[in-house]
């Protein structure tokens, strides 16, 4: 049996669990690794001790219990495995590994779970070991493959004393930004004067039990309608003013040198300037058949936001429009029966257009932002967390999917008002949509006069102008169902909570019942 002489150990070995293996060994840690199909661990050693000189510091092995014993005390354990438990009481593959594990620990030992597990799993399972004198930690992992590669955003939730033990491990190997402009800082970038080790790393302490994958699961939330709304503002280019995708990254790199400046822009960029690898006269996107996938955490969101009664519409309509792409074949046929209005050969004002697009989707992204965050603050409510949201915006500039220039403005907003109601009343964001509403609401009516759907933009131009509405039509609702239900009312003449309901079978006669 192996001397305990590994800093932390990982299962798991797939791409996210290989590239986090790699980052931590960069950084100095000898990682034990442990895969149940060995042959790929063997090959994943055999490859990276070739390629990589840090893999020096990555020992395999092929047995659970010479893994175990080769942790130093308090053992920490990272799972990289595929969970599917979304209810309390859903058992899946995670919880066969923890049963596996719990046997040939010691008590204190941590089990980190690097996964996209629902929170709701995660309090259960932090709840069960606690009980047996175990750890059990959730940490939000997000940037993909370069991300944990090179620095990813980690999103830790659980026992605060178990994150002291993390946390250097977590803050060397998380991506970092300049802390004066919160500017990502790249591995080995000649250019930028910054080093590593004088940046902001993106991680911190979420909170308690599933505070960590639930924040990753909003962030993935907003990773949805900002990809959506990249997308609608693609689709209006292609449909209204019938650009090639070429000319359409020229503009999507224009726009990411401003306020829109994030991962998701830039990736946009190169993806609208590759060339089909099987025939180089055709652009890559148009080669892609429009059928979006997904795994499920965006959906998680729209369905947490329904559950705590938050109007998420704009993440929501996110969700519905991959469903509605996936059925390519119905979308296809109602296409030869369904008709709409005629688009023009060829739209005046391009530039104009160009810039109210542009306008649109910065006003959209801000709604999409401002219901991650009011959706985040509710739950701290509901599941008894304490998050800072200041720091939260914060660790979403570097190494996440979503990372994006004006985080910093919402650091920056949270900062001034920690308790800050909603991110669209902030003085910034509010000067942003008050300039740019104009173009918002024309490139949505232009949308509509010619057929074209844009979903995610229309949800955050209704959530927007529904939020700043003082009286709306529920009034009229909340009669309706007392009518057919006595579901009760409330009066604008009276105190908040007092209760009424009207006699409505005495139809002539209503009288009020307090």
């Amino acid at each position: 049996m192996s001397d305990a002489t590994c800093d932390i150990g990982l299962i798991g070995l797939a791409v996210m669990g290989q590239n986090l293996v790699l980052n931590m060994a960069d950084h100095g840690y000898t990682v034990a690794v442990y895969n149940r199909t060995t042959s790929v661990m063997d090959e994943f050693i055999k490859k990276n001790h070739a390629e990589e000189p840090s893999a020096e510091r990555v020992i395999g092995y092929a047995e659970l219990k010479d893994f175990v014993a080769s942790l130093k005390r308090p053992r920490k354990i990272i799972l990289l495995v595929k969970s599917t438990a979304v209810l309390p009481s859903d058992r899946d593959a995670v919880d066969k590994v923890v049963e596996g594990l719990l046997p040939l620990l010691d008590k204190d030992d941590i089990i980190i779970d690097g996964g996209n597990s629902n929170w709701n799993a995660t309090i259960r399972r932090e709840k069960e070991l606690a009980e047996q004198g175990f750890c059990f930690f959730g940490s939000g992992v997000s940037g993909g493959e370069l991300g944990a590669r090179f620095g990813p955003s980690l999103m830790p939730g659980g026992d605060k004393k178990a994150w002291k033990q993390l946390e250097p491990i977590w803050k060397a190997i998380a991506a970092k930004v300049d802390k004066k402009t919160g500017k990502p800082i790249e591995r080995n970038d000649p250019k930028n004067p910054v080093t590593l080790k004088e940046g902001e790393p993106c991680t911190t302490y979420i909170g308690a039990n599933g505070a960590g994958h639930y924040v990753k699961m909003v962030h993935n939330g907003i990773e949805y309608i900002d990809m959506q709304l990249i997308c609608e503002a693609y689709f209006l280019m292609k449909t209204l003013l019938k650009m090639k995708p070429a000319e359409m990254s020229k503009v999507f790199g224009k726009w990411n040198q401003g306020v829109l400046d994030s991962f998701l822009m830039e990736i946009t960029t190169d993806i609208l300037q590759q060339k089909d690898p099987t025939n180089k006269r055709k652009a890559f996107v148009d080669v892609v058949l429009d059928t979006a996938g997904q795994k499920g955490t965006g959906k998680w969101t729209s369905q947490n936001a329904l559950d705590l009664g938050m109007p998420a519409n704009a993440m929501a309509e996110a969700v519905f429009a991959r469903c509605l792409s996936a059925i390519k074949d119905e979308r296809v046929k109602a296409s030869k029966k369904l008709k709409g209005p005629k688009i023009p050969k060829q739209m005046k004002g391009k530039k104009k257009l160009l810039e109210a697009i542009h306008d649109a989707l910065y006003c959209s992204k801000i709604v999409s932002y401002a219901q991650g965050f009011q959706l985040m603050a509710e739950a701290q409510n509901e599941y008894d967390w304490k998050l800072n949201f200041g720091e939260i915006a914060k660790i979403f500039r570097g190494g996440c999917i979503i990372r994006a220039r004006f985080l910093q403005k919402i650091t920056d907003a949270y900062e001034k008002v920690p308790k800050l109601q909603n991110l669209m009343l902030d003085p910034y964001f509010k000067k942003a949509l008050h300039g740019a509403q104009e173009n918002w609401r024309k490139v949505i009516a232009l949308a509509a006069q010619y057929g074209i759907p844009v979903p995610a933009f229309g949800a955050a131009l209704a959530y927007y102008d529904g939020y700043r509405t003082a009286t709306l039509p529920a009034n009229l609702l909340q009669a309706q169902r007392d009518y057919f239900g006595a579901h009760t009312y409330e009066r604008v003449d009276q105190p908040r909570g007092k209760k009424f309901h009207v006699d409505w079978p005495e139809k002539h006669r209503p009288q009020l019942k307090a």
